[in-house]
């Protein structure tokens, strides 16, 4: 709501209210959706409202809540950007958000530091997506008093307070304790440690340009990547993975696909979605 309040008050007007209804709060759910859908008429915005059966979802592919609610927004936000020939989404999330999914992502065992960036590229059922997150460094403490000084009505979903979930628990139950613990506020040390983390791995990435690791066909030639430090080494793998679709790369994975470079009793390591990091020819690549 607040995001909506400074674009308009900002003078955009050409925008696309998007609003999908997870469909597990039962009335609540839609009054959401209705809530949303007045709103937009109000000013004149156009809207897309949009349901999905998340528990369906989660008991289809076993995937968590979480996961299984933002694959389902996100094939939401895909259908609205083809629908209206705009690929630019703009997101909520926040300061607080940020410090949640820094610590979220290490707790998981993610390869280093990772939080959401400003802006991010996300292909989605073959389309291209530019997802923009402006309030990111905006504390939930500065929205709060933005609603107040300019009365702007709003509907809390009252299941973010409940422990359902694994970040409703970390927000609710594990920042709190850690914050009363160092007897300080801890989302700008999370923050700049992010931040930090990520200008390091930025640094190698450019590094790992000048090497030039890959072959015409896009395998990592193994030869090349056996000078490198143990570092820049599961760096190149990462980004290997990331740029062939990989996802959930955690450290685990990373260290287990390094292990290829030099254990020649191994010739593959499983990855995500069926799919294989393998070592054939002095070559490294993924079918």
């Amino acid at each position: 709501m607040v995001l909506l309040h400074t674009l308009l008050d900002h003078g955009y007007r050409n925008l696309v209210v998007c609003h999908l209804n997870h469909g597990l709060r039962g009335r609540e759910s839609g009054k959401d959706a209705t809530f949303v859908r007045n709103l937009a008429k109000k000013h004149e915005l156009a809207c897309e409202i949009g349901r999905e059966d998340v528990n369906k979802l989660m008991r289809k592919t076993g995937d968590s809540m979480e996961l299984a609610a933002r694959n389902a927004r996100h094939r939401f936000f895909s259908n609205c950007v083809r629908a209206h020939r705009c690929p630019r989404v703009l997101l909520a999330h926040h300061a607080d958000d940020q410090a949640e999914t820094i610590l979220f992502n290490l707790l998981r065992g993610s390869a280093g530091l990772k939080g959401m960036q400003f802006q991010s590229l996300h292909t989605i059922e073959g389309k291209r997506m530019d997802f923009s997150r402006p309030l990111l460094a905006v504390t939930r403490e500065q929205i709060d008093a933005y609603v107040t000084h300019h009365r702007i009505q709003y509907r809390d979903d009252a299941s973010n307070s409940q422990p359902v979930a694994a970040r409703n628990r970390l927000r609710n139950e594990v920042m709190p304790l850690l914050q009363d613990i160092m007897g300080r506020d801890i989302r700008p040390a999370l923050i700049r440690a992010e931040k930090v983390s990520t200008s390091h791995e930025q640094s190698i990435r450019s590094i790992i340009d000048g090497y030039q690791l890959e072959d015409p066909q896009g395998r990592l030639f193994l030869p090349k990547l056996e000078r490198l430090a143990s570092a820049v080494q599961l760096t190149a793998i990462q980004m290997h993975l990331k740029k062939n679709g990989i996802k959930d790369i955690s450290s685990e994975v990373l260290e287990r696909c390094q292990t290829l470079i030099h254990d020649l009793s191994t010739a593959k390591v499983n990855l995500s979605g069926d799919r294989f990091f393998r070592r054939r020819a002095k070559r490294l690549f993924i079918d």
